[in-house]
């Protein structure tokens, strides 16, 4: 048995949102292909502004730019894409 996957989703979560309800289907789809669990936590990008974004993201395993901007905060989405890249951590944005 594989341990979870925990991917973390920076982006304001909205379920009338097709693009969000697709990303958690295709992270889930992958999932099963790969025999591998998983757990989406979506991030909302306002946290990311107030906490530090390496306290916040660092316990995930990857971390995926949510689709459908404008996020409720452009400087928390882009703190969190600052601490991907800065510290090589596995990042997918859409």
């Amino acid at each position: 048995m594989h341990p979870d996957i925990s991917v973390g989703v920076i982006g304001d979560f909205d379920p009338s949102l097709e693009t969000h309800r697709a990303t958690n289907i295709t992270l889930q789809h992958a999932a099963d292909f790969l025999a591998i669990p998983v757990k989406v936590t979506w991030v909302a990008t306002p946290e990311l502004e107030h906490a530090p974004a390496d306290t916040v993201l660092r316990g995930f395993h990857a971390l995926w730019g949510a689709p459908s901007s404008p996020y409720r905060s452009m400087h928390g989405a882009l703190a969190g894409i600052r601490f991907a890249r800065a510290c090589g951590w596995p990042f997918f944005g859409t």
